[in-house]
């Protein structure tokens, strides 16, 4: 096989009936058209083998800074997110510029042979050396070849709360932050919360950025901070730009307030990120019983007509132990804490970490049609359905035409 793919023969797509041949022309998918049958691959194509072949994973929102640092410099015994920020705390006063890319890189090579292609990771700011920023900066540049890393300026200790943060949030900006981003339920009060989403939104204007706030990530029911941040997004026409991630509260608003609450989220479109394996870990850990789930209103928002993606949020840090880089396991733990295991929801499962993630990262080239970038991944399932049942690897990876992994099926003979 050559450097570049002339095709992918032997796919199934969702929604389209039969296999398909996705030609390839420069990197570019340009003909897609249906076959009879099986056919036989030549040389220099990839044979999908029946399987389906979707547009690849995208991981919306990570922490790289902070990945393979789990039990450094210590456990976090309680598993609240509280404890573990100031695990990081301790943790980020070792950071060194090479400590920062090996385990970035460590994290992304894991990323990249599970089939994810795009990755938005937050990056604490709140470090007057902006260590980490720095070092990340270096990651995407060097790792652009297998991935498209977008950066977020994380104040982790908060932009009012934190000294001379605003300042270091404009120099993250400056420097090279592709998103702004923020915490306003972590600020010391209610105004300084309120008053930083202000301000973040403002910076982000100012600058043609991204927006992507960790927002009311809490089962306080009075942590109402998404509004705050819906209203700004309305105010100044930027909803499609702008990212809600977490809001675990609204899993604890009264469904009176989230009437009105949804009507202005549908106006303003915003995007919105839950991380499922982490807020049911971290969440209801000041719950007696009932205990509370931790996860927002996913299905709700969905019925709404708003985009809601799924992310892994940490890889073994010190808010969360565990992680392996399968999005199909996070997709499948969001469909059993979100009460989403109809079959009509399990068909338009693969959204989740895919065309909807896409959308939060307002990524303008995205999917399997003509003129896109060839990139896509081979699943191991013909459909959804059977995707999900198996969760295993991704068979190959292919970006730009080019195949990043590729590996034996494990499971039977699809044809």
């Amino acid at each position: 096989m050559t450097d570049c793919l002339d095709a992918i023969v032997n796919a199934r797509l969702q929604g389209r009936e039969g296999l398909h041949r996705l030609a390839v022309v420069n990197g570019r998918f340009s003909d897609i058209t249906g076959q009879q049958g099986p056919v036989e691959a030549n040389s220099n194509e990839l044979d999908a083998s029946g399987n389906l072949v979707s547009a690849p994973f995208v991981e919306p929102h990570i922490h790289l800074d902070a990945a393979m640092t789990a039990g450094e410099p210590r456990w976090n015994q309680s598993g609240t997110l509280f404890e573990g920020i100031e695990c990081w705390a301790e943790r980020k006063a070792t950071l060194t510029r090479d400590d920062v890319i090996a385990r970035a890189e460590q994290t992304l090579k894991l990323f990249a042979d599970n089939g994810i292609q795009y990755v938005r990771t937050h990056v604490d700011v709140t470090d007057p050396q902006l260590t980490a920023l720095k070092a990340m900066l270096e990651v995407r540049e060097r790792t652009v070849a297998s991935v498209d890393l977008q950066i977020v300026a994380f104040p982790q200790e908060g932009i009012w709360s934190f000294n001379n943060g605003r300042e270091l949030m404009e120099e993250a900006v400056r420097l090279g932050a592709d998103v702004v981003g923020g915490i306003p339920h972590f600020e010391f009060t209610r105004d300084y919360g309120a008053e930083s989403v202000r301000w973040l939104m403002n910076l982000a204007q100012k600058h043609d950025r991204l927006v992507d706030v960790h927002c009311d990530e809490i089962d306080d029911p009075e942590s109402k901070f998404l509004e705050v941040l819906a209203a700004e997004a309305l105010r100044l026409d930027y909803g499609s730009r702008v990212t809600a991630s977490h809001t675990c509260a609204m899993g604890s608003y009264n469904d009176a307030y989230c009437s009105r609450l949804f009507r202005l989220l549908k106006k303003s479109g915003l995007r919105f990120l839950s991380m499922p394996t982490e807020s049911l870990h971290l969440q209801g850990r000041f719950d007696g019983y009932p205990k509370r789930r931790g996860l927002t209103r996913v299905p709700e928002l969905l019925d709404a007509g708003l985009k809601v993606a799924f992310g892994q949020d940490s890889i073994r840090d010190p808010w969360y132990p565990l992680g392996n880089g399968n999005m199909l396991r996070t997709l499948d733990v969001g469909l059993h804490g979100c009460h989403m295991l109809g079959m009509n929801r399990i068909e338009r499962s693969l959204e989740l970490v895919t065309t909807n993630g896409a959308a939060a990262l307002d990524l303008k080239e995205f999917g399997i049609s003509g003129g896109m970038p060839a990139r896509c991944v081979v699943l191991q399932g013909r459909s959804p359905y059977e995707v999900l049942l198996g969760q295993q690897p991704v068979l190959a990876s292919v970006r730009d035409g080019r195949v990043l992994v590729r590996r034996e099926s494990q499971g039977p003979d699809l044809y």
